[in-house]
């Protein structure tokens, strides 16, 4: 029983492929949109996609147009072709203004582009134009059932931005290019203003304004102690619960001893 089970199963899988081969080869643009539709709706996507593709030209000005560019827009997007995805369903945009799928379309169009955001250790221009793209959609459709979405992934793009920042600015501070790291931290302050980041931000600022100061030459020692122990006191005051408190309360005990030593030089 389980042997013909099995045969029917291969007698099938044998006869749709066989439909699929003489789709490909028909000169039918209905068969190929036929079953190319029934192939999306099956989750076939690649297999649907390579009978749109034969076909669009020829539907182009015709009423059913628009249908084809959907499904053939949504295969691409579908299995994962993000960049033909991104540009088809902005052509899709473009060409049905009032398309009841042209919210759906420009907001996959710009999604595409988030799909190819890399990791934030890499190059971010992928990420600026996902945001740049996402943002234009949530201002061409601000009531859109597809803007709760939009913003949170601007959001998430734009804290993997912040986390690039923020890797720069630290990686300067562990390879001891301490006034680096103060200037790209201060960047970073100004740049995100509600970091989830920003007490980190502070505190690396202020580990890089304490080592140049504890190091520094003599003739500069004193202003940089100054300078470290005003970040320090900022510091303190700003984040008094800080998981750092006990490493700035340590620098700032180390700050105000060097500085009584000089101090206690200069009285001699």
């Amino acid at each position: 029983m389980k042997k013909f089970f099995y045969l029917i199963i291969i007698l099938f899988s044998l006869n749709a492929c066989s439909e699929y081969q003489e789709a490909l080869k028909s000169e039918d643009t209905a068969v190929k949109f036929k079953l190319g539709e029934e192939l999306y709706n099956e989750g076939k996507y690649d297999k649907a996609n390579k009978l749109f593709a034969q076909i669009v030209p020829s539907y182009r000005g015709k009423p059913q147009a628009e249908k084809l560019m959907y499904l053939y827009c949504q295969t691409f997007y579908q299995t994962k072709d993000y960049y033909i995805a991104a540009y088809q369903m902005e052509r899709f945009a473009s060409s049905y203004p009032k398309s009841e799928k042209v919210d759906e379309m420009s907001f996959l169009a710009a999604k595409s582009n988030y799909m190819l955001s890399p990791v934030y250790t890499k190059d971010q221009t992928e990420t600026k134009k996902a945001i740049e793209k996402l943002q234009e959609f949530i201002n061409l459709f601000p009531d859109s059932e597809y803007s709760v979405e939009a913003n949170k992934l601007v959001q998430e793009l734009d804290f993997k931005l912040e986390k690039k920042a923020f890797s720069i600015a630290k990686q300067y501070n562990q390879i001891s290019d301490f006034e680096a790291s103060i200037k790209s931290f201060d960047n970073f302050i100004f740049d995100f203003p509600g970091s989830k980041l920003r007490e980190d931000a502070y505190f690396y600022k202020l580990d890089s304004s304490f080592k140049i100061a504890i190091n520094s030459v003599e003739r500069k020692k004193v202003i940089r102690l100054n300078a470290a122990k005003i970040n320090a006191d900022k510091f303190k005051k700003d984040y008094p619960n800080s998981k750092f408190i006990e490493n700035v309360n340590a620098m700032y005990v180390e700050l105000e001893e060097q500085l009584k030593n000089y101090s206690n030089k200069a009285n001699i």
